[in-house]
């Protein structure tokens, strides 16, 4: 048996790489942000940052609302985020800064249709090949957390917000100082309001992509990945030669578009969210013999509405050490079902599966002992 606390299969517990990594991305970040101040005033540079970071905490729960089902490890999504808010603006800015001058020099074109040229053609490629490389990083390093289409948009749209809010201080700085309140203003509303998952609506191609090739073995994944950062550089030059050359029905075709794909991407989490439930209906019922788990836990665990009824169930009649209970055995049992089918699709090899299977288990039964005394008005779906 191993000795060490059984949660450590949840992976939520900040490694040493982690720690390097953030502070490598802090400092880029740093480095992008100080280049922001000194190309505009202190002042313009400090409205800018307020108003790019305001909307962040409405945007990454919008984005976390969608991983409730089985959240992905912290550690991952803070590393994610800060790498587009670091390194892959950091670096994008530069090799953007570099293609601007060498499209003005070769074609003898005007800065601002050099800048449009560059921010059609050029942008998306550099842009989503920084924002891609952590993907790429996690179907290779992480692979086994890439459970399906979900987990890559999650992630991908963790690297898409971190880069857009450091890429809007730019623009808000430049508007401010080249425009005024009112440009400042007319930016804010296009990029900000209308158009805050711009980003992670490109890269969620990637991130589909990525998650499709972490479920399969073979050279095809290569030809999944490439076709979703084909599909990313697509959408994200659109969405830009739009802006830059459609006027204001090429805006309105820009919105359109990715309204569209928003929509769709939201059909492919509620369908991952049905096959995930499926998981659960096939891989738990087995258990029972354990006593770990029983009909009415596969049904409370089969819908978001029952969990968080069960949730409320466990903080009512057990505090905060209840409702940590009733959270650890709902994850340590999507993991366990998850665990079964990256076994079957050989994702994970079959020492791992048990190891992990166990501490799983170690953690479904740690939670139940925390249980609440259950009581004849216990609320439908509550376990046992």
């Amino acid at each position: 048996m191993a000795s060490r606390d059984p949660r450590w299969v949840f992976k939520d517990r900040p490694s040493s790489a982690l720690i390097i990594g953030l502070v490598v991305t802090g400092i880029c970040a740093l480095v992008s942000l100080s280049y922001d101040v000194f190309n505009g005033a202190p002042v313009a540079f400090f409205i800018s940052l307020a108003l790019a970071l305001a909307p962040v905490p409405v945007l990454l729960a919008a984005v976390l609302a969608l991983d409730r089902m089985e959240p992905e490890p912290r550690s991952n999504l803070i590393f994610a985020f800060a790498w587009g808010a670091g390194i892959a603006v950091l670096v994008a800015g530069v090799i953007n800064s570099f293609n601007l001058h060498y499209i003005i020099d070769a074609a003898n074109l005007s800065p601002d249709n050099a800048r449009s040229v560059a921010a059609t053609f050029g942008a998306p490629v550099v842009e989503e090949t920084m924002k891609g490389l952590v993907l790429l990083g996690l179907l290779r390093f992480r692979r086994a957390e890439l459970d399906g289409p979900t987990d890559g948009i999650i992630y991908a749209s963790m690297v898409g917000l971190g880069f857009a809010m450091s890429e809007n201080v730019s623009y808000y700085v430049a508007a401010l100082t080249e425009q005024g309140v009112k440009g400042l203003a007319v930016t804010v509303v296009l990029r900000g309001v209308l158009s805050p998952f711009a980003h992670p609506l490109f890269t969620s191609m990637i991130g589909i992509a990525v998650a499709y090739a972490a479920q399969h073995t073979g050279t095809r994944r290569v030809g999944y990945v490439l076709v979703g950062w084909v599909g990313a550089m697509l959408l994200h030059g659109l969405w830009n030669g739009m802006a830059s050359y459609g006027g204001i029905g090429g805006l309105a075709i820009a919105y359109g578009t990715l309204l569209l794909v928003l929509l769709a991407l939201i059909g492919v989490v509620l369908k991952d969210r049905r096959r995930i439930v499926a998981l659960l209906q096939l891989y738990l019922p087995p258990y029972q013999p354990t006593g770990l788990v029983n009909g009415a836990d596969v049904y409370m665990l089969s819908a978001l509405s029952r969990r968080r009824q069960a949730r409320q169930w466990a903080r009512v009649r057990g505090g905060k050490a209840g409702l940590r209970a009733m959270s650890d055995y709902q994850l340590a049992a999507t993991e366990l079902g998850l665990l079964h089918d990256r076994a079957a699709r050989r994702v994970v090899d079959e020492h791992t599966f048990h190891t992990e299977q166990r501490a799983l288990l170690e953690c479904m039964s740690a939670a139940r002992a925390g249980f609440p005394a259950p009581q004849p008005e216990t609320a439908p779906g509550a376990p046992g």
